[in-house]
C-alpha cells in the first residue's frame, strides 16, 4: 500500500476578485482565451500530499521529489555491439590492421586477462571493455583468418562503438526533477538506477456530474425533448487520460435540493468539480444560482467558439476547498473547453510541470471564415501532402453539438483571437490530439 505524507501547506489562496484585480484587461463578459488560462494559473493550487508507490504502479504519476542518481549508468565502459575490442591507436589508415584474438568478453562479467600490442578481444554487446582497449570493430566489417582478424583501413576512429561510464547518468547527478510525469521512458530510467519505488503526488480527485432535466442516463427510455448524456463519458475519458481519479456522480436534475446535495457531496471528497450545462446567460435553471450560493464563483462569456459560457471558482466544505469548472452543455463545446482550459488547470493541480500542448503548423486545404476578436477551435484532419508538408482540412459541420466530427478529427485548428479569414494554402496552428481527446 502506498505511504501518504503531507508537505508544508501553501499560503492562503486568493479570492476570485483578488485574482481578477491582478489581470490587466480582465472582463468577465468578453474574456480572451489567454486571460482564462492566466486566471486559472493563479486560481489552482497543486495537491501537496505525497505517496510512495512501487515502480510498476508509477506510470503516469507525477514525481514529488527530485531523483538523484545513486549510481553511474552505465557503471563501466562497455561495448555498444558485437565485435572486437582493440586499441584505437593501433588502427592503420593505409592498409588493413591485423590483430590476434586472445579471448572473448561476455556481458555480465569482466574479462580476465591481458591484451598486448597487436592483440584484440572478441566482445559481446554490453560487455565491459577490457583494460587498455577503447574501440570496438563491428564483426560484420572484419575478415577472420584463424585466430587473426583484419580490420579494413579508414572505417573506424579511436573510441568508436564504446559506451562510456556514466554517459547516461553519473552518480550524484539529478536524473529526474519533481513535477515530471513518469512515462515509460522515465520509469525505465528509474529502474536502471535500481530504484524500486517512486515518491509521487497523490492523484487529484475530480468529481463530475451533468445537469439538466433534459438529460437521459444510459438505460433510460427515450422521451420527447430529451438527449442521452454523452458529456459524462467524454469528460470521464479526458479526466482518466490525464491520470486523475474520477468521482462519477452521473446526472443531477435541475432541482435546488438535488443540486445542493451534489455540490456539497462533491466538495467533501474532491479536489476539483467539473459540471456541464446550466452556465449560459439567461438559462432558466437553478445551477448558476446554486453555484453562487455555495461558492466563490465567476461566470464568464469567453471570446471563443465553440464554448462561450463557463463558470469557475471554489466551493468550500469544512476544511476542504474544491476548484469548480462549470462547462457549457453542448458536447463539442465541453471537449474544447476542457482541452483549452481545464486540462492545463488539472495538470497544475496534479503538480505536473507540463508544457502547453505544442501547436503545429499546417497548410489549410480550404478557405476558413473567421471573425477577429475571438479564438476559434475547428475540428481538423491533419495529413501529409505530396510535397511532404503537413496539411489540414476541417471535418465538415462545425456545430457544437456534432460530436461525430470529434471522432473524425485528429486535431483542433486554433484560429487566434486577432486572426481573420484563412485562404487556401495559408498556414494555421493545429493542436494535435495526444490521447487526451
Amino acid at each position: 500500500m502506498a505511504a501518504l505524507t503531507m508537505t508544508t501547506p501553501l499560503s492562503t489562496t486568493l479570492s476570485l476578485n483578488e485574482i481578477a484585480e491582478r489581470l490587466q484587461g480582465y472582463d468577465p463578459q468578453a474574456l480572451s482565451a489567454r486571460h482564462v488560462n492566466d486566471f486559472l494559473a493563479q486560481l489552482v493550487q497543486p495537491v501537496r500530499e505525497q505517496e510512495t508507490v512501487p515502480l510498476m504502479q508509477a506510470h503516469g504519476r507525477i514525481l514529488a521529489q527530485d531523483v538523484v542518481s545513486p549510481i553511474s549508468v552505465p557503471p563501466h565502459d562497455n561495448s555498444a555491439m558485437d565485435g572486437y575490442a582493440l586499441r584505437g591507436a593501433e588502427l592503420r589508415s593505409d592498409r588493413p590492421t591485423p590483430l590476434k584474438v586472445v579471448g572473448t568478453a561476455f556481458a555480465g562479467a569482466a574479462w580476465q586477462g591481458n591484451v598486448n600490442s597487436g592483440e584484440c578481444v572478441r566482445i559481446m554487446t554490453g560487455a565491459i571493455m577490457p583494460p587498455g582497449l577503447d574501440t570496438v570493430a563491428p564483426q560484420e566489417l572484419i575478415k577472420v583468418e584463424g585466430d587473426t582478424v583484419h580490420l579494413p583501413p579508414g572505417l573506424l576512429q579511436p573510441g568508436d562503438n564504446r559506451r562510456l561510464l556514466g554517459e547516461d547518468l553519473m552518480a550524484g547527478q539529478a536524473a529526474l526533477h519533481a513535477g515530471t510525469r513518469l512515462n515509460p521512458a522515465a520509469c525505465g530510467l528509474l529502474a536502471s538506477l535500481g530504484l524500486p519505488t517512486a515518491s509521487v503526488w497523490r492523484r487529484p480527485k475530480v468529481a463530475y456530474f451533468s445537469t439538466g432535466d433534459e438529460i437521459l442516463s444510459l438505460g433510460e427510455a427515450p422521451r420527447e425533448g430529451a438527449v442521452y448524456d454523452s458529456n459524462r463519458y467524454t469528460v470521464a475519458g479526458m479526466v482518466l487520460a490525464l491520470g486523475c481519479e474520477l468521482i462519477d456522480m452521473g446526472v443531477v436534475r435541475d432541482e435546488p435540493a438535488a443540486l445542493e446535495h451534489a455540490f456539497m457531496a462533491a466538495a467533501e471528497q474532491a479536489d476539483a468539480i467539473v459540471t456541464s450545462g446550466g452556465v449560459s446567460v439567461g438559462e432558466a435553471d437553478h445551477t448558476k444560482a446554486m453555484m453562487k450560493k455555495l461558492g466563490d464563483v465567476a461566470f464568464w462569456r469567453i471570446a471563443m467558439r465553440p464554448g462561450r459560457p463557463m463558470a469557475v471558482g471554489r466551493i468550500q466544505r469544512g476544511d476542504r476547498s474544491a476548484v469548480l469548472f462549470g462547462l457549457p452543455g453542448n458536447p463539442v463545446a465541453v471537449m474544447v473547453t476542457f482541452a483549452a482550459f481545464v486540462r492545463p488547470a488539472l495538470q497544475q493541480l496534479m503538480g505536473w510541470q507540463a508544457q502547453p500542448l505544442p501547436l503545429l503548423k499546417a497548410r489549410s486545404t480550404e478557405a476558413l471564415r473567421k471573425k477577429p476578436g475571438r479564438t476559434e477551435y475547428q475540428r481538423g484532419i491533419v495529413s501529409t501532402n505530396a510535397a511532404g508538408e503537413l496539411q489540414v482540412s476541417i471535418t465538415g459541420n462545425q456545430g457544437s453539438g456534432v460530436l461525430s466530427s470529434m471522432v473524425q478529427a485528429n486535431g483542433l485548428i486554433v484560429l487566434g483571437h486577432a486572426q481573420g479569414n484563412v485562404a487556401v494554402g495559408d498556414e494555421v496552428d493545429v493542436m494535435m490530439f495526444d490521447g487526451h481527446l
